[in-house]
């Protein structure tokens, strides 16, 4: 027996240590990209007056004025792109697109940054705010219960302030973002922003692009209990980023979180609020999001979709639309990644990871009549 619990306790060692590389790797490539982007705007930038002086004339903005000439008049309604987890908006990471540039087509194309870990409450009453304008308002409540400021970043002006039921919106979420605009029709439905007289009428349509609406089971092989969905096991690998993201947020460097934000800022982690006695006593987790749970990861299991989902109305007059993706298939009767060269080298791990994840025998089920076979599903989409 003690032989089994050693090779159960390598292979758990060499998965998290898989997965801390591949996404570290993941995390690298990303932010080098941008950078890399960066760079070479900045050259072409310094390049194109240049060959404007050489060439006498050169039409170097002649891009963009036709763009615009595409765009929809101004009585059409934008379209509002809300990214998922680790996600970032228009004016993140430089130069680079969560959504491929769909932003730049059009100026009625809209890209909110939202908190990236931050909890869909916390996110859906961010965007109300980007969208509308003001200063972000979590609710007394709430900020009350899980321990964080009840104001956050202002919005001189909305983005679109004229948002209301006779100018509704088009919604488009990725993954855990499908489920932060689901929330907040619901809050506009149930007239929760002070000041404001909203009603669910304000969305004219929503579409899911792999939204995680019921859940994903990559939550619990990253870390969360399958027991409770809310507490993270002691060792793995949302524990390791729990620290990273600790750490980064109290050492609160501007040209950093500028570049890019998790979006804890109303939990007060910087060094210059909280000292070094405060970052040991998040670190211990006795404080913050990650101890009070209002964060995104708890959202994003079987349990707490339940949970969300046990609160939320679909409406009449809006258009709902969900777009599901998949890289598996069956194969000899295992699921297994469906492609090699379809799907980036660090992500087949990651499905191949899913593919294999089994949820516990000893622990109680997520909801009556659960099956991993339809818990696949959420991570497919």
């Amino acid at each position: 027996m003690k032989i089994i619990g050693w090779v159960t306790s390598a292979l758990q060692v060499w998965e998290l240590l898989v997965s801390s590389v591949v996404h570290l790797m993941f995390g690298f490539y990303i932010f080098s990209s941008a950078v890399a982007g960066d760079l070479s705007q900045t050259l072409t930038d310094l390049v194109k007056p240049n060959l404007s002086y050489m060439a006498g004339r050169v039409e170097v903005e002649e891009e963009a004025p036709r763009l615009r000439a595409r765009g929809p008049c101004n009585d059409d309604p934008p379209i509002v792109l809300v990214h998922g987890i680790f996600g970032f908006g228009k004016g993140r990471l430089g130069g680079l697109s969560y959504f491929a540039g769909a932003e730049k087509k059009d100026e009625r194309v809209l890209v909110p940054d939202l908190g990236s870990l931050t909890s869909i409450y916390d996110r859906a009453r961010e965007l109300f705010y980007y969208l509308k304008g003001g200063q972000v308002d979590y609710g007394e409540e709430h900020s009350r219960a899980y321990g964080h400021s009840r104001f956050g970043q202002i919005y001189e002006k909305g983005n679109y302030p004229e948002w209301d039921e006779d100018h509704p919106i088009h919604f488009v979420g990725h993954s855990a973002g499908a489920q932060v605009v689901r929330v907040l029709q619901q809050m506009l439905a149930d007239k929760a922003f002070d000041g404001h007289e909203t009603s669910e009428n304000w969305v004219l349509s929503l579409t899911s692009l792999s939204g995680a609406f019921n859940g994903t089971t990559r939550t619990y092989l990253d870390g969360m209990q399958p027991e409770d969905g809310r507490s993270l096991k002691p060792v793995c690998l949302l524990q390791l980023c729990r620290l990273g993201v600790i750490i980064y947020d109290w050492l609160d460097i501007p040209w950093l979180k500028a570049y890019y934000n998790f979006g804890f800022d109303h939990f007060n982690m910087s060094r210059g609020g909280i000292g070094v006695r405060g970052l040991v006593d998040l670190l211990m987790g006795n404080g913050g999001p990650f101890a009070s749970g209002d964060w995104v990861l708890p959202d994003l299991t079987i349990q707490g979709s339940v949970r969300l989902n046990s609160r939320l109305n679909t409406f009449p007059n809006t258009f709902y639309f969900s777009y599901a993706t998949k890289r598996t298939t069956r194969l000899l009767g295992f699921t297994v990644p469906s492609s090699i060269l379809g799907t980036h080298p660090l992500l087949f791990i990651r499905v191949l990871q899913m593919s294999m994840w089994r949820y516990p025998q000893d622990a109680p089920l997520p909801y009556k009549g659960y099956r991993d076979e339809t818990g696949r599903t959420t991570t497919e989409r």
